[in-house]
């Protein structure tokens, strides 16, 4: 939760030294190919952020964001061995593998807390078993998430994403617009919560590219 506020405050520090950033600055230069969305080719709509049929406007342009930023994170794990996914950089260091399924727990949070109105940290007994250690990640992941294919970490991603999807179809933009005022870091509207979602696997794919590129036999790239 720290971590979090923490990260919301060198965001808002730094709001004005991003607004000063010229728009070349913005543009993507080269090897922008090698991380386009893994489905850009055979999805006319991934890059097209909006409302999408079967969803409230506003939640249907949320799962637009979500749609396009899971295929980057799939892009950069596409053909990774267990080898791969278990590769520790360092005792401090999680591996690509840990941070997948870190992905699908957090999304699994968020189910708990906006669909099932529970409080922060009211994970049933069966979540707790399952989730905890991708939730946490440190000793723990590093000791628990290993011998996996990719398979394992796709399924959990796409299953956890099904039941996200599932649930948004039921909800309009009021819902979306709620605000949570006992939220720790101040008053939070569902949109919000459910773009950090977003915009915290935008943040381990960083970490991923950055390990991807030191596996063992990595060839330099400008990631």
């Amino acid at each position: 939760m720290q971590t979090l506020i923490n990260r919301r405050k060198f965001l808002r520090s730094t709001t004005a030294i991003a607004t000063g950033v010229t728009g070349l600055g913005m543009l993507p230069m080269g090897g922008w190919a090698a991380g386009m969305p893994l489905a850009a080719a055979a999805d006319d709509d991934l890059n097209i952020i909006g409302p999408k049929p079967g969803y409230a406007p506003q939640v249907g342009t949320l799962v637009s964001m979500m749609d396009w930023m899971r295929s980057v994170v799939l892009a950069a794990v596409q053909g990774m061995q267990t080898a791969d996914l278990d590769y520790l950089h360092d005792a401090h260091a999680n591996t690509i593998g840990a941070m997948l399924l870190h992905l699908a727990a957090t999304e699994r949070f968020y189910q708990v807390h906006t669909f099932e109105g529970k409080k922060w940290g009211d994970w049933s007994d069966a979540d707790k078993k399952r989730w905890s250690a991708a939730s946490m990640l440190g000793d723990a992941g590093r000791a628990e998430i290993k011998g996996h294919n990719l398979d394992y970490y796709l399924e959990a991603l796409k299953e956890v994403r099904q039941h996200t999807l599932n649930e948004f179809k039921k909800r309009d933009d009021k819902w979306l617009m709620t605000v949570d005022k006992e939220w720790p870091w101040g008053p939070t509207n569902n949109y919000c919560k459910w773009f950090h979602v977003c915009e915290h696997e935008s943040n381990h794919n960083g970490q991923i590219k950055w390990i991807k590129g030191r596996l063992p036999g990595a060839k330099s790239n400008n990631e």
